[in-house]
């Protein structure tokens, strides 16, 4: 298992948010991925157009997961409709 933090972008409706973050945290527990900590960093514009969308729900989550998982993990994500944009970035020993 490694320290990874996932930033993701769902759209400004409540609904939406709500539902993508939902689908979003079944998909890593469907892969044995432990959330740490999960953060909402609220709404934002962005610098370009996403899917016709001007603005966004940030969440920022701590998570635990075999790295050999995360290919699977990103295929499930692009059959989220309610999940704009999501970056994995792996956290250091030293700094996790």
């Amino acid at each position: 298992m490694r320290k990874y933090e996932l930033m993701a972008i769902f759209p400004i409706e409540e609904e939406k948010a709500k539902s993508g973050a939902e689908l979003l945290k079944a998909d890593l527990a469907q892969f044995s991925a432990e959330i740490e900590k999960e953060e909402s960093l609220g709404d934002r514009e962005f610098a370009y157009e996403i899917k016709k969308q001007v603005r966004g729900r940030y969440a920022l989550f701590t998570i635990n997961v075999n790295p050999g998982k995360l290919e699977e993990i990103d295929s499930k994500f692009h059959l989220n409709e309610n999940l704009l944009r999501y970056l994995f970035v792996k956290l250091d020993e030293k700094n996790a």
